[in-house]
């Protein structure tokens, strides 16, 4: 039975007949698993022609379904309509509406209109009477809706959102309905770019509680976030962002060539905090060789700098950006690619499709840590955490890639991460190694 979401009455009726009719039985609606991750709909049949017989069956097996505790029976939905091809809104009324309806979960959609509406909504809206809130769209708009469920646990704490604080872990889970280019995220969570499957996590109540990371400044909270790339990744998006008129696919490419033209690195400092629970460090702690108490810090020039608390599977990197950490562990994982040549970079890039190993070159660095501060230099300068006189100005700041969604900022970026801060529908997943697919461009 928990593999069942709904229960219906069978009833045979004539065209054009929308009540009543002959009762044949009951039908048994239930999720199977196919094929690696993937998860479809099926049906069973019983036949009765009595009405006593399958009144009983049908309110037995309801009563059942209802002692699931984690199935939400009340949506708040989230379309973004411009994701990707245009198409979320089109994959919400014809793939996941009909399931939602047939599981009998109501829905209060709303189709934001600009940047930010979603996250504008949740600060305001009454969220008392919904079970969960689910995400159509990309990366972007999840990232969106994930840091405003945060902030609103936050003012419902009465928490001051300072560069100090301790975040407390939001009440309603989330679920994602892929519906964007890469879809990372829901990728990570379900093993699979896939709309059934996100769908029946959510009716099935399927909660998996994932890490988070609080990027703040010296003065301020400025996203919460599941990953990050500073450098080659985040000059990327920032100019794809300024070409949105370039179809998506054509746009990705382009962003990447663009960028790879005019390669260099970013002069910065980085500090960070080992994780104090993984074993390989305790041992070192162990024989004397490092106090985990200690900041380290590393400085020079990075291509790129990659700061992620989730693995980032998605179809051009089958295992991951950053398969060293895990959804759940309380981990972040730290990779930086210091300067090198515009020929080794690519084929750093390349791996990532492949099944040989993205980090092993010279150049490369990973670590596993628990939190890290980004600090650019101008020339041969550090910017003071406390300098912000450039902040308002376009020129002096830097843009940071937080899944997927551009942030700009001028001086320290500090990274925390929150074990198990947010629930999202979806469950532990087999990685698969067999999606092959590398970006055109190179």
């Amino acid at each position: 039975m928990k593999d069942v979401f709904s229960i219906k009455l069978k009833r045979r009726r004539f065209a054009g007949q929308e009540k009543g009719g002959i009762l044949l039985g009951i039908t048994i609606f239930v999720c199977l698993k196919k094929e690696g991750n993937k998860l479809k709909d099926a049906t069973i049949n019983l036949g009765n022609i009595s009405e006593d017989y399958c009144y009983l069956w049908y309110k037995s097996l309801k009563t059942i379904l209802t002692g699931f505790p984690n199935r939400p029976k009340s949506l708040k939905v989230f379309i973004n309509p411009i994701s990707h091809k245009k198409e979320a809104t089109r994959i919400y009324y014809e793939q996941v509406s009909p399931l939602f309806k047939l599981a009998d979960i109501v829905t209060d959609v709303t189709v934001t209109e600009y940047e930010g509406h979603a996250l504008a909504l949740l600060k305001e809206c009454d969220l008392n009477s919904f079970h969960g809130v689910v995400c159509v769209g990309g990366d972007g708009t999840v990232s969106e809706i994930a840091h405003g469920l945060l902030v609103r646990a936050q003012m419902d704490a009465g928490k001051n959102c300072d560069n100090a604080f301790v975040p407390v872990k939001s009440q309603l889970p989330l679920g994602i309905i892929p519906a964007g280019s890469t879809n990372i995220l829901a990728h990570t969570l379900n093993g699979i770019q896939h709309t059934q499957t996100a769908t029946l996590h959510i009716i099935l109540g399927h909660l998996k509680s994932v890490d988070m990371c609080t990027f703040s400044s010296p003065i301020k909270l400025l996203r919460f976030g599941f990953s990050s790339m500073f450098g080659f990744g985040s000059r990327t998006l920032a100019l794809a962002e300024k070409h949105r008129w370039i179809p998506p696919n054509q746009r990705k490419d382009f962003a990447v060539m663009k960028t790879l033209a005019s390669l260099r690195p970013e002069n910065c400092e980085i500090s960070f905090l080992p994780l104090k629970h993984d074993a390989q460090e305790n041992d070192r702690r162990k024989e004397g060789r490092l106090n985990l108490d200690e900041w380290q810090r590393i400085e020079g020039h990075f291509l790129n700098v990659s700061i992620m608390a989730i693995p980032c599977l998605c179809s051009v990197a089958p295992r991951g950006l950053a398969p060293n950490t895990r959804l759940d562990d309380g981990s972040i994982a730290l990779i930086t690619v210091r300067n090198t040549s515009r020929q080794e970079f690519i084929k750093h890039l390349k791996r990532y499709a492949s099944v040989k190993n993205q980090f092993g070159f010279p150049f490369i660095d990973t670590y596993i840590v628990e939190e890290v501060k980004v600090c650019p230099r101008i020339g041969m300068k550090r910017i003071p955490a406390d300098n912000l006189n450039c902040i308002d100005s376009e020129e002096n700041t830097y843009p940071w890639n937080i899944d997927g969604d551009l942030v700009k900022w001028a001086t320290e970026v500090h990274i925390r991460v929150h074990p198990q801060l947010i629930n999202l529908y979806g469950e532990n997943v087999v990685m698969l190694d067999n999606l092959k697919e590398s970006c055109s461009c190179i």
